[in-house]
């Protein structure tokens, strides 16, 4: 079996974590040839399918794979919430899994933050990505978590690669 690859995104609404994954989605399958699936999660339970503007619409423009996850359905041919490894197996065939949303999964996590951190976020992430928007001394940024140019998609596939888990 070939190695399968998954990392979480995280942060407030608006952050940028929809922007980001596509990026990074787009560069991994277009420039790297690898096979992307993705997770949101919906916790308010509030996604609408296939339409044009929405961000599990956004994701399957990239070419990948696309599960929405919420508190009351998973939508990929299924009608209730699964796990992280239900998911994984309904996806069959993948290189990288990105995941946005779902802090509590045992995943590698990418926090994204604009204009200020929250650290509620902190127990959570395992490396944070930032625009120039936030002055990191002016916060207590816990030790072992890397700090990411939000605006360098490149950096981020390259953190991506040498520390998501193995699925």
């Amino acid at each position: 079996m070939k190695k399968r690859l998954a990392v979480a995104f995280t942060g407030p609404s608006n952050s940028g974590k929809t922007t980001l994954i596509l990026k990074v989605a787009r560069k991994l399958i277009h420039e790297q040839g690898k096979k992307v699936a993705i997770i949101k999660h919906d916790p308010s339970d509030k996604a609408r399918f296939d339409v044009e503007g929405k961000d599990s619409y956004k994701f399957s423009d990239t070419g990948a794979e696309v599960i929405v996850t919420s508190p009351t359905r998973t939508t990929y041919f299924s009608k209730e919430n699964k796990d992280l490894d239900e998911m994984i197996r309904l996806f069959d065939d993948f290189d990288i899994l990105l995941v946005e949303g779902l802090k509590n999964l045992p995943l590698p996590r990418i926090s994204i933050f604009r204009d200020s951190l929250d650290s509620d976020y902190f127990p959570y992430m395992d490396a944070l990505a930032i625009d120039d928007s936030i002055d990191t001394s002016k916060y207590e940024i816990p030790k072992g978590v890397d700090v990411l140019d939000l605006d360098e998609c490149e950096d981020v596939i390259s953190w991506i690669l040498k520390n998501a888990k193995e699925v």
